[in-house]
């Protein structure tokens, strides 16, 4: 299967890349800056114009990830920001494809459960409406979908993806930090749902979508049992071999959270999403519960 990647530069597309590649798919990543030493075909292009990197689109499987890192401050400038970074190229990309004579055959659409912004402890499927807001979660997410959904590949698959658990990530490094730090209290109240996902289990999701047939439309990535931030970091603790420590209160997060650049609203709020178009299809997780999952990951580090 020859498999167009936009994104594929970022630490989750260069894992998905090398995974299609060692199965032997032909793997071409759409790159703005071209790096010697891939394993892979780069094609340059602009994300933002339809240009020669089109014809790589015909009767291929299209993955598209493209996106700037949403941890930032939730400043109107990066909202701004992290719209138009998947809005653009998500539409040049359907733009191109919309003028081949042989389209696409399969589109994977990366999104976020971010979409469902801040979600209590209400159960959420595939069924669940998108959240109003806040904007730079459930609003930068609305706008992805809608800028993929006039795409026309043979079928699409879109991705809402939970919290990625990977190595030499952001969001499991400053996680992992913090706990070492001594700093692995809850967060906030620690009430708040983290919906998760083992990289293992991403990489599998995707070749999923890409060779069932029967995926189409919302697919949530996430593992079956999402936890409590308060569970989140006792397992941190219980793996880094931390012993307990105060909580951070919801005003310390802010105050860090301004002095770090990013968004005290990633800790402070939650999403309890489950996978059902998965289970419902089959799929078995490598790793449904979190302990494993950390341990697999952070188990022989310091």
């Amino acid at each position: 299967m020859k498999v167009v990647l936009a994104g594929g530069s970022g630490a989750l597309g260069r894992r998905i890349a090398a995974d299609l590649t060692t199965r032997g798919d032909e793997v071409v990543v759409l790159t703005r800056s071209v790096r010697p030493g891939w394993p892979y075909r780069q094609v340059f292009w602009d994300g933002a114009t339809v240009g020669s990197w089109a014809a790589e689109l015909a009767g291929a499987a299209v993955v598209n990830l493209a996106g700037e890192l949403v941890d930032r401050r939730p400043t109107a400038a990066n909202v701004e920001l992290l719209t138009r970074s998947r809005v653009q190229p998500t539409r040049a990309l359907a733009c191109a494809a919309a003028g081949l004579d042989e389209p696409p055959t399969v589109w994977v659409q990366a999104s976020t459960l971010a979409i469902y912004g801040d979600g209590g402890d209400a159960v959420l499927d595939e069924n669940a409406p998108a959240a109003d807001g806040p904007a730079q979660m459930a609003g930068v997410a609305r706008a992805w979908e809608q800028a993929a959904a006039e795409q026309p590949a043979g079928r699409q698959v879109v991705l809402r993806t939970g919290v990625v658990l990977d190595r030499d990530t952001p969001a499991l490094d400053r996680l992992a930090g913090l706990t070492r730090w001594g700093l692995g209290g809850r967060v906030g109240s620690g009430r708040q749902w983290v919906s998760w996902l083992h990289i293992a289990d991403l990489l599998a999701i995707v070749r999923r979508s890409l060779d069932d047939v029967t995926m189409v439309g919302v697919v949530h990535a996430t593992s079956p049992h999402p936890v409590r931030n308060a569970e989140l970091m006792a397992a941190l603790r219980q793996v880094l071999h931390r012993p307990p420590v105060p909580p951070t209160p919801a005003p310390l997060v802010r105050l860090g959270a301004m002095l770090l650049r990013t968004d005290a609203a990633l800790a402070l709020t939650g999403r309890r999403c489950i996978p059902s178009r998965l289970l419902d299809a089959g799929y078995t997780f490598a790793y449904p519960h979190l302990v494993p999952a950390l341990q697999s990951l952070l188990g022989n580090r310091p």
